[in-house]
């Protein structure tokens, strides 16, 4: 167990633990051009019916526009989303999952539960809604 004064460190520990995990689960399904990074995009452009204009990316995964832009390119590059102009205003642009992006939903699914039950492990659902309800409160705190 880290102390209480090393919780950057080990939050940090924890993050890359589960990057080799989630690249471990996207190269044995032959999944490319993909890494961990990219997730929170990816899940958001899964529940979309339609292009969302990038900025409802950005706003939505709360990442720094700059960072959604280069993992849109990269997702552009390996052909899982495209990018679309707004026609009536070229200061918009849309994005929106291929056919090859939406068939890593299965993928991402299976994924996404190995990675949650192997963080949680044999955590109780108490004890995981606390510790959700803690690091919200941790990234509150940094938000200030």
């Amino acid at each position: 167990m880290a102390g209480v004064r090393g919780i950057a460190g080990q939050i940090g520990r924890i993050r890359e633990k589960a990057n080799a995990l989630i690249e471990m689960e996207l190269k044995s399904r032959g999944i490319k051009g993909v890494v961990p990074a990219h997730g929170p995009v990816l899940a958001f452009l899964l529940q979309q019916n339609e292009p969302v204009p990038i900025k409802a990316v950005v706003e939505t995964v709360q990442r720094v526009k700059s960072t959604i832009t280069v993992t849109v390119s990269t997702l552009e590059k390996h052909g899982y989303l495209r990018k679309l102009p707004c026609e009536t205003d070229a200061r918009v642009t849309y994005v929106e999952l291929t056919p090859k992006g939406r068939r890593l939903r299965k993928a991402f699914e299976e994924i996404s539960r190995a990675l949650l039950n192997k963080l949680y492990g044999d955590m109780s659902d108490k004890e995981r809604e606390r510790l959700v309800r803690q690091l919200d409160r941790i990234e509150a705190n940094l938000s200030q």
